[in-house]
């Protein structure tokens, strides 16, 4: 089965982390949650007590335009979504309004995120009953295969979910804007209207070339002014209308909704949840800002907004309840009209903008784990290194985003879809949230409960009702969700067992003396970087190498990239190097260390910025004689030695594991970016060694 021998790579590469004997810089293996609190410090830290208050107002006021453009464009359909057969009572109107107020309050507004910053910053903590209770728990979990198994899925199903919610996202955002035109003539169907948002799709996704950084700036300005102007036509509503609509402050009546109401009143929640679509990657944006600014933004700008919007809504359906299939534009003042228009577009596209630039960048965090197959990471930004393009997610994006809206055409279907991505994404967030309050904040066990029963109860509850949706487009993120952990899992797994070969059939390193006095072995000058996953060693490719060609360049670094479960590794940091022969051979081994966040393509040459690290070291380990040997070796020549693997199920394999590995993974590496293209190499100084690996 692939899950046994998942777990047993996985031991395997837990070893290759411990630190090993000889004359180098000591690799301390460290548990993936002791690394950003300890090893190397993450610069997204927080600067809570660094900020003034003209700094936290700026801040506040640039999060508007990143964090809340999803939840800020939710009015242009929940009512719609939530009473698709028609308002059945009209004290269901205000029934549906408290649940949306009181929704928006306890888990947006009050739900927010502790302080990050002290979770970077290395603590010395006394021995105490929490301090137990997470050992024991993080215990607990590296000991069992079936828990590191479960959270790698459930890890991978949040992933799979958040690029469904890229897909859905600029769906229904920009096709409720683009619905307004149905009021200004009735010449435009619900098909015409579905083949514009096409065009703005294709648009939108044709411009992420040029990256958020050209327009991020007027992000703020805009979703601003959509809050402003949609809590002011709020206000005119409920002046105009009913301002009792207030009343639904009071939650009895929610209880009135669902016992006059009964099962559909449930299953509208699944309408009712996607007044909070954005808050699953709300607390992903906090390491962006700070949390006072994202507190002072929500409680000034963003709440008291939506709940004004929503308010006066609801005060327009109580005496125009017909209209509900369009509440949000039928209740603008005609005024109003077109301005609002262009605002609810520009909006949209900010809000569908928001989603995608997140979804490249879990594509390129998942991609820096080994969890996600090989593509081009682009980055758009010379100062900002989160800023990123993928031309193949970029392409799968608009493909879907075109086909989903070209055949579903209403909102509510793709809200159907939308809830349940929104939702699943939101209850696996809380669970792991879980498991940080009590393994890194080590949170008293009785707000850790609290938590769990109060958030858990919520959003169970929101998950039966979607879910209650699934063949009414629901399915959607369910068969995307899918078809991703598919191609994640295998591609893990076979990356995985890849390391584990290379473990298995490394080149003994006392061998290298006899090559050095073996005169069949031609030494050229030059610098020879081969590149491997191997945390220390010699990888196979070199004694495949060695065979083919009897020749060895003055100086060898064998060089492993591996990426950290920490955002940044600052640059001092990148390298650490190991000696693997004798002085006069010159010959090493380098673990060059990247964050998930880290930019690979840096403005230098790797093998640049390498030699100066080795020079560094050598300098340390007192041998200057060696740094002019390493210069005038770098300078004769670099050469990037690549191993161009087949990978292949190893005799005896079952039937599941020749289907995987021959058939599954192979289809999908013929398809995807060779190595090189997403490594730190120069095609011309590229050569490459083929071989075979049985698994």
């Amino acid at each position: 089965m692939l899950d046994g021998e998942a777990d047993e790579c996985a031991d395997e590469l837990d070893a290759a982390s411990s630190p090993d004997e000889g004359n180098h810089r000591q690799i301390t293996r460290h548990g993936s949650l002791d690394i950003e609190a300890t090893a190397v410090p993450s610069p997204n830290y927080s600067y809570e007590k660094d900020t003034g208050a003209a700094t936290m107002l700026r801040l506040a006021f640039q999060s508007i335009g990143v964090v809340y453009g999803d939840i800020g464009t939710s009015p242009l359909y929940v009512f719609a979504s939530t009473f698709t057969g028609g308002i059945a009572h009209e004290d269901d109107v205000i029934g549906v309004l408290s649940l949306i107020f009181y929704t928006i309050t306890l888990v947006p507004l009050i739900n927010q995120q502790a302080e990050d910053g002290e979770v970077s910053n290395f603590r010395l903590q006394l021995p105490s009953r929490r301090l137990r209770r997470a050992t024991g728990v993080k215990e607990a979990l590296e000991k069992s295969s079936f828990a590191k198994h479960f959270l790698l899925i459930a890890t991978m199903l949040g992933t799979a979910m958040v690029i469904g919610d890229g897909i859905l996202t600029p769906c229904i955002s920009v096709l409720s804007a683009v619905g307004g035109l149905k009021n200004a003539t009735d010449a435009m169907t619900e098909e015409r209207i579905a083949w514009i948002s096409v065009v703005i799709l294709v648009i939108l996704f044709g411009v992420q070339s040029l990256g958020t950084d050209k327009v991020g700036y007027s992000f703020a300005p805009i979703i601003t002014s959509w809050f402003l102007s949609i809590g002011s036509i709020g206000v005119f509503n409920l002046i105009k209308y009913d301002p009792k609509v207030l009343k639904a402050v009071n939650p009895n009546y929610i209880v009135d909704y669902f016992l006059r109401n009964g099962k559909e009143a449930w299953i509208s929640l699944g309408a009712v949840v996607l007044c909070i679509t954005g808050v699953e990657a709300l607390f992903a944006d906090v390491g962006h800002f700070t949390v006072r600014s994202i507190q002072l933004s929500m409680c000034v700008v963003a709440f008291p907004s939506l709940v004004l919007a929503y308010a006066g809504q609801a005060s327009y359906l109580r005496e125009h309840p017909e209209t509900v299939a369009e509440t949000f534009y039928k209740s603008i003042p005609g005024g109003v009209y077109w301005p609002m228009f262009v605002l609810a577009l520009l909006s949209a596209i900010i809000a569908s903008q928001a989603m995608i630039s997140g979804t490249f960048s879990i594509v390129q965090q998942s991609l820096s784990l080994g969890c996600f197959p090989r593509v081009k990471i682009v980055h758009t930004s010379s100062k900002l290194e989160g800023q990123v393009y993928i031309p193949e997610m970029n392409y799968f994006l608009m493909l879907a985003c075109v086909v989903v809206t070209a055949f579903f055409k209403s909102t509510v279907k793709i809200g159907n879809a939308y809830g349940i991505a929104v939702v699943f994404v939101m209850a696996l967030t809380s669970a792991f949230l879980v498991l940080i309050m009590i393994m890194i904040w080590k949170t008293h066990i009785l707000l850790v409960l609290s938590y769990t029963a109060v958030i858990g109860a919520v959003e169970l509850l929101y998950l039966s009702s979607v879910l209650y949706k699934f063949d009414q487009g629901g399915y959607l993120p369910l068969s995307f969700a899918a078809l991703l952990i598919s191609l994640m899992l295998l591609w893990n797994y076979v990356h995985r067992k890849r390391y584990a070969y290379e473990l298995d059939h490394k080149f003994p390193a006392e061998k290298l003396l006899e090559i050095n006095s073996d005169p069949k072995f031609l030494r050229i000058p030059g610098l020879a970087l081969f590149f491997s996953d191997l945390a220390h060693g010699i990888p196979p490719i070199f004694q495949h190498y060695l065979a083919n060609i009897p020749a060895l360049h003055s100086a060898l670094v064998f060089v492993s990239i591996k990426t950290l479960p920490i955002g940044r590794v600052p640059p001092g940091e990148r390298f650490l190097f190991r000696r693997l022969g004798p002085g006069d051979m010159l010959v090493f081994h380098c673990a060059a260390r990247y964050g998930y966040g880290d930019a690979r393509g840096e403005r230098e040459a790797f093998d640049e910025i390498l030699v100066r690290g080795l020079k560094e070291f050598l300098l340390e380990e007192g041998v200057e004689e060696e740094i002019g040997a390493v210069e005038r070796e770098w300078r004769a020549g670099v050469v990037h030695l690549l191993g161009e693997t087949e990978v292949v199920a190893g005799e005896g394999s079952g039937l599941l594991k020749r289907l995987a590995i021959d058939y599954g993974f192979n289809l999908l590496k013929r398809n995807l970016r060779r190595e090189e293209e997403v490594l730190p190499i120069p095609r011309r100084q590229l050569l490459k060694v083929g071989m075979t690996m049985e698994l």
